[in-house]
Formats: C-alpha cells, structure tokens, sequence
C-alpha cells in the first residue's frame, strides 16, 4: 500500500513538473525507496534491489533524476561511499587481520586477476569479430577486464548487514570488497596506459603511471590513519551520544571533502579511518560505529536509488547486448574460479572456497566510476562502449548480485550469528522465553507453609492460583516481610489476604519486544502470561531479567559457532 502510494505521487508529480528541487527530489527518493525496501524485505529479496528499482523509475522511466541532478549530487554519493567504507573498517580489527590476512591477500588478487584476464579475453574476442579492428578490440578488452575486478562493496556489505552474518565467510567478503578497489584502480591504470599506446593516444609511461597510482593509494591510506588519530583524540573528552556522532560525522565529512579535491576515491582513506578507530580505541568505537549505523539507513537507501538512476536502456545498441553478456559471464566465472583457487591455495576454510566468489559479483559506484572515467579519456566510440556495458551489467549485477550473496551467507550457515540482544528480542514472541513451569501458591494456603516453599525456591515472584488454575494475585518477599512485623495476625494470614493485585499480564503470542517495553514503562520485574484476552488462566511467567539472561546467552552463543566455523579444515 505504501509502495503504491508513493508511485502515484511520484507519477502525479512528473505529470505536472519536469524538474524538481533538490529537497521535493530528495523526499521522493527517501520515501520511493524505503517503502520498495520494506516490500522487497517482505518479499525475502534484499533491500537494495528495490532501492535500485526505483531508481530506475525516477532516472530512466520518469525523468525526474536527469544525469544533471546526478551530477548535482555527487558530494552526496561521495559521503555515502565514505560512509559505507567507515563502516567496512569497523570490521578489519587487527586480530582478523591475524586470523585471515594471508588468506585475505591471496583470495584478493586470485579473484581480481581472475575476473581481469577471463573479461579482457571474452570482450577483445567480440569486439574483434564485430569491428575488425584488431587493436581497438584489445585495447576495449584491457579497459573492460580492469574493470571487471571491481566489487561493489555498498551492495555486498548491505546484505551482510540486513541479515546480521558473522563467520569466516563474512569476513574474507568484508576484507576482499574493502581491499578491492585498490586493486581495480592498479588494474585500470595499467590497463588505461596500455589501451593508449594502442591506440596511439598514449603519453605517459607505464612506470610514471604506476608511481602516481601508488602514490595516491599511499597519500589515501596516510589521510585516513591521519583523520582517525584526530577523532581518537576528539573522543577522549566526549561522553555525551549526540557529541560523539557530530565528531565522527565531521571527520568524515572532512576526510571525504579532502579526498574529492585530487578526486581520490573516498572508500581507501574512509576505510582507514574506520580500521584506525576501531583498533586504537576498540570499546568506545563500539559505540561510535552503532550510531552512525543508527544514522546511515536513508543514507543507503538514497545512495541506490542514485545508484538505479544512472541506467539508460535506450541508448544500448543490439551488438552492445551480445558484450554485455560477455563482460556479465567472463567476469562471474573470473570471479568464482579466481576465488576458489585463491581459497584453496591459502587454506581457507571450505566454506570460503565454495561460497566466496558468488558473494562478489555485486557491481557499483567504482565501476561506474571507472567507466565515465574512460569515456573521457578515449574516443567517443569506445567511451560509449564501455559505459553502456558497464552500465548495464552494473544494474544486472546490483538485482541479481544481492540475492546471491544472501544464498551464499545463507548456504555458509552464517545468517543471524552477529545478531544483538535488541535483533532476537524482535524476532521472539513471549512463548519462546517464559518461564513455563513458575512456582505458585495456592490462595488458600497459610502463610507459614508460604515460607516453605519461599524456603526451596530461587523466586522473589509467586503467582497466587485458585483451584482452577487462575491468577487472583502475586505475592513477593518483600511484601511477606511486611505481614511478619505483625506476628498478631501473621499466624492465621492466608496467601490470598496478603497476595497483591496483579497490575499487568501478558500472553504466550504475544511479541516479547512488546511486552518488555510494557515492563520498564511500568517498572514491574515479573508479568504473569495467561491463556488469552479476558482469561485468568496462568500459563507461565515472564521474568525481565532472566529473559536478558537467556537473550545474551543466544547472542554469545551464536558468535562462539560462527567463530568456531573458522576453525573447520577444508576438505575434499
């Protein structure tokens, strides 16, 4: 229903208006694409390809999101990339980098130079047998497998994160989409540098190009470690939750503006920045990392509706169709093979050998930047060559790349083990945590015999029962304490004259995040859980602290398996 709302709004609107301000856009694009992400959610899809979805139909059906909007809003994609990459650097704490680093390394290039080598053949091979022109078509294929490595690590991580996945598996997908395009821009370098010479446009050397590339992943790198020591030193004197966001927000947005002025891309130094806070101060950045992830939703949601909006379907020529499905099959297979060798060279555990390259097959912002990047710096022929087939396998892979992350996550066993006490306490109901066998006290029975079974319980909460089983009142030590400082009439006190009403109660089906939230506002420790609506019929008992107790139990023990897992020979 929300769905359909915000669709006839956004048509209405086109209807009437071919250009919108930035904040009507901006609206639009929040609303347009939460509401698909919840119905996509619903649907057991990822979040993202609704998302996408939608910004196909504000971009390429509707207009609204013309390529000058898009343009306009660049700083804001930058921000969402740095952000993302902040977030990726939460996760490489140095204790995984010991864990996995070599493992990480090897799996980095394998699959890089997999993706690379396979594409660069398949693409030269098409555009040979269409052209004729033997070193265009070579210089096409260097281009395209270049970018090919690339991994989109926003798509990736996003499902990661919706499904709350931990283990061996998340973990080299984390590192390898962090590391990534690095990887891509070397790889696009060279492959830039050799398709000029081929094409006898090129000026500079192989060696100057190389040294400047290093030189900007190197100055990216030191610009990061240098704005995570300033917000380490900021944080030491800030307590207060909304001080801590401004300052991590501020160093972000400082670093990414700094990173746009020599047009570095923002992931590397956001990256670092996020490994050096998570690592310098690694409790406090706990705290730091879970606000922004308060903070980023719309952020995400806005940066791939952007993302969908960047398709062109009508400009993709009949030939160009046959390359994209080239550049989409070389680049898989590149990916898998590249990944399970790389695996299986470096001992990874079987889990990462079989799942890990179809969990990097999503494709996005450098890409996509790489692509306009090589637009402008060859002719317009093979610029729009490589936009289109890159453009359109970025917006297949960005649908179908998701869903296959989730299958691979899923398959490795690794969905819901880095869940918090707040995600299991949403998905249970009061069933699954009460108390099903509390201890009770019949109302008629004296309150000496009351002391006895006070006497074999660990309870402070006693639920008084009638004959047919239903509640009429509670007792608790303390009020008991009170009848005994009368010891007139504590001799003949039965449990139903000194039994208190009961002030709130609940049933088994009810959503346990309902009913805790009923307990602290009214500050009650126990709640009875009854048949139904209306019934007095005591079924169990719901215990706030006991209940913590067991949801923090389920939460240690699903890190312990997922880290356990880690550990598993591969085998075959």
């Amino acid at each position: 229903m929300v769905l359909t709302m915000s669709y006839s709004l956004i048509c209405g609107v086109a209807e009437q208006t071919g250009r919108l301000n930035l904040v009507l856009l901006f609206g639009l694009i929040v609303l347009g694409g939460t509401s698909a992400a919840r119905l996509f959610q619903a649907l057991r899809i990822p979040q993202v390809v609704g998302c996408i979805l939608v910004g196909i139909i504000l971009g390429d059906v509707l207009n609204l999101i013309t390529p000058e909007y898009i343009e306009k809003l660049e700083p804001f994609t930058m921000f969402a990339l740095g952000l993302i990459g902040f977030m990726i650097g939460a996760e490489l704490r140095t204790d995984v980098f010991k864990k996995y680093g070599r493992q990480f390394f090897v799996i980095l290039f394998s699959q890089g130079i997999g993706a690379f080598l396979l594409v660069a053949v398949g693409s030269s091979a098409v555009a040979w047998f269409v052209t004729g022109d033997m070193f265009g078509s070579i210089a096409i294929g260097l281009v395209l497998g270049a970018i090919a490595s690339a991994t989109a690590p926003a798509a990736t991580v996003n499902v990661l994160w919706e499904y709350k996945t931990r283990g061996p598996l998340t973990a080299a997908v984390l590192a390898i989409v962090a590391l990534d395009d690095a990887l891509a821009l070397l790889l696009y370098r060279g492959a830039a540098t050799g398709a000029k010479a081929l094409m006898g446009t090129g000026q500079d050397s192989v060696l100057l190009t190389t040294l400047i590339l290093l030189g900007e992943i190197a100055g990216a790198i030191a610009l990061g470690f240098l704005a995570g020591l300033l917000l380490h030193f900021l944080l030491k004197f800030v307590k207060a939750e909304d001080k801590i966001l401004d300052f991590a927000l501020a160093s972000l947005l400082l670093l990414v503006g700094i990173s746009m002025i020599p047009h570095i891309d923002p992931i590397l130094p956001a990256m670092t920045l996020g490994i050096t806070i998570a690592n310098l101060m690694p409790r406090q950045s706990k705290g730091v990392f879970r606000l922004l992830e308060k903070f980023a939703p719309p952020i995400y949601v806005s940066f791939f509706v952007l993302a969908g909006a960047h398709m062109e379907f009508g400009k993709i020529a009949p030939w160009i169709v046959v390359m994209i499905a080239v550049y989409i099959f070389c680049r898989t297979g590149g990916k898998m093979a590249g990944s399970w060798f790389g695996a299986r060279y470096s001992g990874a555990p079987a889990v990462v050998r079989k799942y890990l390259g179809i969990c990097l097959l999503p494709q996005a912002g450098v890409a996509i930047g790489l692509a306009i990047l090589a637009g402008q710096q060859f002719d317009a022929n093979l610029g729009h060559t490589i936009i289109m087939v890159v453009m359109t396998a970025t917006f297949l892979m960005e649908i179908l790349g998701p869903m296959l992350v989730k299958v691979g996550v899923k398959k490795a066993g690794e969905i819901g083990m880095n869940v918090t006490e707040e995600d299991l306490i949403k998905t249970y109901t009061v069933k699954d945590v009460m108390d099903t066998k509390p201890t009770s006290i019949a109302e008629n029975l004296p309150l000496e015999q009351i002391l006895e079974v006070f006497s074999t319980s660990q309870s402070i909460y006693y639920p008084v029962i009638n004959a047919q089983s239903r509640i009429t009142g509670i007792i608790t030590i303390a009020n008991i304490k009170e009848m005994f400082a009368n010891k007139d009439v504590a001799g003949w006190l039965l449990a139903c004259d000194v039994a208190e009403p009961v002030l709130d109660r609940t049933m088994p089906k009810k959503p346990l995040e309902e009913a805790m939230e009923r307990m602290r506002r009214y500050d009650l420790e126990n709640m009875p859980v009854v048949a139904h609506d209306g019934s007095d019929k005591l079924l169990g008992l719901l215990d706030y602290r006991m209940v913590n107790r067991k949801i923090s139990a389920e939460v240690l023990h699903r890190r312990k398996m997922a880290d356990e897992m880690a550990s598993v020979t591969p085998t075959g």
